[in-house]
């Protein structure tokens, strides 16, 4: 196994044989060398540059001790909060503070401070005033201009003006910091550092350079919604590596100037990435807080592809890994997969090949390499768009040739797949193979709901490809005399949803025998399309109005409908029919969601969800079967 980075200036000299670290990277993460966690990466190609790297794993926070102990770098200081936003990582979407932290050693939470990224730059410029400092990372990504903060429930600047970092990193981020570090070691000035795609920095107005988009600035989108609209849908218009142009936003007495996105990686920079001599595991230091839960699902799993094109306006990925496919060779991922198999931990058992989705392996037409993607359009909402080119064949001959390789077992497709996209796809082959070879029993799949309008405000397809693609599911799967489930991912309370809507789709669960376990609020994460309308009441792209849930209250029915069958749930079940006026679904005919009553409610509603009926209640299946 490789060796881990030094954590400690004893293993850098036995290490390296020196006393002093070029670069510091510092996470709000525990160590994991592995390349689903971004630092890993980062640390690993500073390293390939030839540097002397440490690494700071989520430092007592509250004093500069813990930010000195490595020393001073020579060189500067790489600063994330983790692989998670730290408010989000702290916090659940009814703002209730988290105990736990798959990031974390043994899984406990409170590790991270909240708003992680801008106290651990402050410590750094505490510890070391002349050091340059440079952020990255999803929390830095999201909150590079003036943003939504849900958390405060206030516009905040940019995340470069609290933290005094001197230079931000948006976006994946290696071609960025091969750049700098090459740029610093050979002695510029970091204040010089200003011009490198993907990467963002504070100046005097007078400093401003010619040319560049100008959003509206912070005290303006702090104030007026519309202006906080229009600066939202120029930021995303931008996020574009082909014609997307440098933006600014005043900050008070500072300007923020992002240079245009930085090109994915190519397919043979990608292989580079991860041929770096990771650990892949978390560090021995951990080992008696019982590990890191998080190296638990990707130790053994392979990521192929980054990149969405399916850009929902809820997720953060567009803004991060953005909208154009980048995937690796069928050489690199088939000598991973060999890796695996002598690593003696390995059962037999690939948890996952995918990325942001699964099933996407190329971009999502030809036009995009020359063009760019298509301003204010998606490629698949609300119809797959005329120039799509699907295609599962490369994808599909790769599982086939990682489940030949000695020594596995099984090759699962855990990691999402969009159905919308394999529904396109006249080649039925993948979707077969799919089905019979790489599903653990239960697929998971994000229709997220079923009312039309609110799917058009989350930039996801009709319910009416879900339904085709769930019959095709089913079909699949009793031909081949499997018992395998759909485990549908849902959304209560984005903006649209009103309780009309939430009932809507109750009712579309009771129809078709669906019980969810667990049900996601929506969660107003920093620059989101979602985000802008839960906080504006406004759609950037058509700037109508957005019926907005946010209540405790509201939201709380809106939950509870999606769970009616819970006895727990029926109260409010109840409150949400008895205000929508539809209280003719109150009762014990087979359309009612709940009955009047709780020992009504008790003999009609089984206690256990359908999944975990597949295990104890046989008479339950073969109804399900039946009624298939």
């Amino acid at each position: 196994m490789p060796e881990f980075l030094p954590v400690s200036l004893e293993e850098l000299k036995r290490q390296k044989g020196t006393d002093q670290f070029d670069f510091i990277c510092i996470t709000g993460d525990a160590y994991v060398d592995h390349p689903s966690f971004g630092i890993a990466i980062i640390s690993r190609i500073i390293e390939a540059q030839g540097f002397h790297v440490g690494v700071i794993a989520q430092p007592e926070y509250k004093s500069i001790d813990a930010f000195k102990k490595l020393g001073k770098p020579k060189y500067g200081f790489m600063v994330t909060s983790g692989n998670i936003d730290s408010m989000v990582s702290n916090y659940t979407v009814a703002k209730k503070l988290r105990t736990d932290d798959a990031y974390s050693a043994g899984g406990t939470g409170g590790k991270r401070p909240d708003r992680a990224l801008t106290i651990y730059c402050n410590r750094c410029r505490q510890a070391y005033p002349d050091v340059p400092i440079v952020v990255g990372g999803l929390e830095a990504s999201l909150r590079r201009f003036a943003h939504y903060d849900y958390w405060d429930d206030d516009v905040k600047m940019s995340v470069l003006c609290d933290s005094k970092a001197d230079l931000l990193i948006y976006g994946m981020g290696e071609k960025q910091i091969i750049e700098i570090v090459n740029r610093l070691s050979s002695g510029e000035d970091i204040k010089t550092v200003t011009d490198i795609k993907g990467t963002c920095y504070l100046t005097e107005p007078k400093n401003t350079p010619l040319g560049a988009v100008q959003c509206p600035d912070y005290d303006m989108v702090s104030k007026d919604k519309k202006s906080y609209t229009k600066a939202c849908r120029q930021q995303l218009d931008e996020q574009d590596e082909v014609y997307g142009r440098m933006l600014i936003q005043r900050q008070r007495d500072k300007m923020l100037v992002q240079n245009p996105p930085m090109p994915v990686l190519s397919k043979q920079e990608f292989d580079a990435v991860y041929d770096l001599p990771f650990a892949r595991m978390y560090h021995p230091m951990y080992e008696k807080s019982g590990g890191v839960p998080a190296i638990e699902e990707v130790e053994f799993s392979i990521i192929h592809n980054r990149g969405c094109f399916g850009n929902c306006n809820f997720c953060s990925i567009a803004l991060h890994q953005g909208r154009k496919i980048s995937s690796r060779s069928e050489e690199s991922i088939i000598s991973e997969a060999q890796d695996l198999v002598s690593n003696p931990r390995f059962k037999g058992y690939i948890h996952d090949v995918g990325g942001p989705t699964a099933n996407f392996r190329n971009p999502s037409c030809d036009k995009q390499q020359e063009h760019g993607m298509c301003k204010g359009k998606k490629c698949l909402a609300p119809t797959p768009c005329k120039m799509l080119k699907v295609d599962h064949t490369e994808y599909r001959d790769l599982l086939r040739k990682i489940r030949k390789i000695k020594g596995i077992k099984k090759v699962f497709v855990r990691s999402g797949i969009r159905y919308d996209y394999l529904m396109e796809d006249k080649d039925q082959s993948f979707f077969k193979e799919l089905v019979e070879h790489h599903v653990s029993g239960q697929l998971k799949v994000a229709p997220e709901h079923c009312s039309n309008s609110v799917l058009d405000n989350m930039g996801k397809p009709h319910i009416e490809a879900y339904e085709k693609f769930s019959k095709r599911f089913y079909e699949i799967t009793k031909s081949i005399g499997k018992e395998q489930y759909l485990v549908p991912y849902l959304m209560s309370s984005h903006p649209g949803s009103t309780l009309k809507d939430a009932i809507q789709l109750a009712l579309f669960l009771k129809k078709n025998k669906i019980r969810p376990e667990q049900v996601q609020d929506f969660y107003p994460t920093p620059g989101t399309i979602s985000t802008c309308m839960f906080y504006t009441e406004l759609n950037p792209y058509t700037m109508e109005h957005v019926y907005v849930p946010k209540t405790s209250e509201e939201k709380a029915m809106q939950r509870a409908l999606l769970q009616y069958f819970k006895l727990s749930n029926q109260k409010m079940v109840i409150k949400a029919l008895t205000m929508a006026k539809r209280t003719d679904l109150i009762g014990s005919k087979p359309e009612c969601l709940v009955a009047h009553n709780e020992s009504n409610l008790r003999n009609k509603t089984p206690n256990t969800s359908k999944y975990n009926q597949k295990k104890g209640d046989k008479k339950w299946q073969k109804e399900k079967r039946k009624s298939r």
